[in-house]
């Protein structure tokens, strides 16, 4: 009997999850760094920009970044997001992948066990396990310096839980990756992330 199409491709895609970031043929980064378990929450409380958009506050072992987000643009891509802040699911995790100038990827619950350093960021536990199912992509913002998107591994409409902030203009990468904000605080704070470093929480403000 024949696999279904659809089954063969789900599989292919849960196995690929590591190249779910854009890339350019780059070295791959050093081998994670420790991280506190419990880095200092202080910056937690940053003042967010007054908008009529929900806030996304990242706090890292390196600093804090503040996003806009922009749901209008990517509805049910943010509203998956948005469950997953809320339910704490990023809160404890670890940068898993960086490009030097261009990308820093978070969003693999795996990365809180450094025993499973080597397959961060790819195979079956590395996101919430439900796609998004529906690819989004923004006509009104582009990938610019600072831009926060959905990684995905093929398809926009493939996206989960893993998520990288651009460091630069990357307008290859507009109508392939869903946009769902833009860092509007803290993005010398992702310049300097590296793979390993503690992603402390991530909260919302202004959100239902």
């Amino acid at each position: 009997m024949r696999t279904p199409l659809a089954l063969i491709t789900a599989l292919a895609l849960s196995a690929s999850l590591a190249a779910q970031a854009p890339t350019k043929p780059a070295p791959k980064p050093a081998a994670p760094a420790s991280a506190s378990p419990k880095a200092p929450a202080a910056a937690a409380k940053a003042a967010a920009p007054a908008g009529k958009t929900p806030v996304f506050t990242i706090v890292t072992a390196k600093g804090t970044i503040v996003v806009e987000t922009f749901p209008g643009d990517a509805p049910r891509s943010f509203e998956h997001i948005l469950k997953l802040v809320k339910k704490h699911f990023y809160d404890g995790q670890r940068v898993h992948r960086t490009v030097a100038g261009q990308l820093v990827q978070f969003g693999d619950p795996q990365t809180r066990n450094m025993m499973l350093s080597d397959q961060w960021g790819r195979g079956p536990g590395s996101g919430s396990g439900e796609f998004i199912g529906v690819a989004e992509y923004s006509k009104t913002h582009k990938h610019v310096r600072g831009t926060l998107s959905l990684a995905n591994p093929g398809g926009a409409q493939y996206a989960d839980s893993q998520m990288f902030i651009a460091l630069k203009p990357m307008p290859v990468w507009d109508g392939k990756y869903t946009i769902i904000g833009q860092v509007t605080s803290g993005i010398a704070v992702a310049d300097k992330l590296a793979k390993g470093d503690q992603i402390t929480s991530i909260t919302v403000t202004g959100a239902p």
